[in-house]
């Protein structure tokens, strides 16, 4: 078992927690009014993004891969966007929220927590 969680990875975990939450309900709605495999694809898409939260709670090594390459996926394609142009704003927010993520999924107090 880990030793005390830091708060850092305790907000990474709450953020996909909510996020997995929000594909989940939105999968619901969209299977409801006649949505195909898309809403069926977010769905799983939710489900799998809550099981890592909670492995990333429980201080999963596993987790925090799978996270990191979400997050490293996440900046790669906002850089992509920012130069073709798509949504300046949106894809900078996106790629600094990115950027957080792994500092504190990576820093050395989470490094410690998900190796013990």
């Amino acid at each position: 078992m880990a030793g005390e969680r830091p708060v850092g990875v305790t907000i990474v975990a709450v953020i996909a927690w909510i996020i997995g939450a929000i594909q989940i309900v939105g999968a619901i709605i969209g299977l409801f009014n006649g949505g195909g495999i898309d809403a069926w694809a977010v769905l799983i898409v939710g489900i799998l993004t809550i099981a890592v939260s909670l492995g990333l709670f429980r201080g999963s090594n596993v987790a925090r891969i799978i996270m990191a390459i979400v997050f490293t996926l996440n900046l790669v394609v906002a850089v992509w966007a920012i130069v073709i142009g798509v949504n300046f704003w949106d894809q900078v927010v996106a790629a600094i929220l990115a950027i957080i993520g792994l500092v504190f999924l990576f820093s050395k107090r989470a490094s410690a927590f998900f190796t013990q």
